[in-house]
């Protein structure tokens, strides 16, 4: 079983609840096909660094998923099938960069279940 990642960018005309139901059909498509799903981020709105279709601006989206090789075929036949998908790239990740995406989720689980600390000014006369 191999490590991979997919981003891919949808549409901005979405609404949210459309975005999320995107996201979920393509988690399904994995899900369905064997793959198990290791993380799951939804980066928002984010500006494109370029035009495409005219657009300025798209939904981003990152799944991480372990699965066997022919299950990438099945995922990209889906993206293409979307028209709400602008663009997509799916990649294996190498132990490394495994390793890399590991730290990188357990270190934002580690900030999102720190405690915020509130910073007190005191005003000097």
């Amino acid at each position: 079983m191999n490590h991979y990642e997919t981003v891919f960018i949808l549409t901005p005309v979405l609404s949210d609840a459309q975005m999320k139901e995107a996201v979920e059909k393509f988690t399904k498509v994995l899900t369905d096909n064997g793959a198990t799903i290791v993380n799951e981020e939804i980066w928002g709105l984010r500006k494109l660094a370029y035009p495409i279709q005219k657009k300025s601006t798209g939904f981003y989206s990152l799944v991480e998923f372990d699965g066997d090789a022919s299950l990438v075929k099945k995922l990209e036949t889906a993206f293409r099938r979307d028209e709400r998908v602008i663009r997509f790239l799916v990649f294996r990740n190498d132990k490394y960069a495994a390793e890399y995406a590991a730290k990188r989720r357990n270190l934002k689980a580690a900030k999102a279940n720190a405690p915020k600390e509130e910073t007190v000014e005191t005003k000097e006369d």
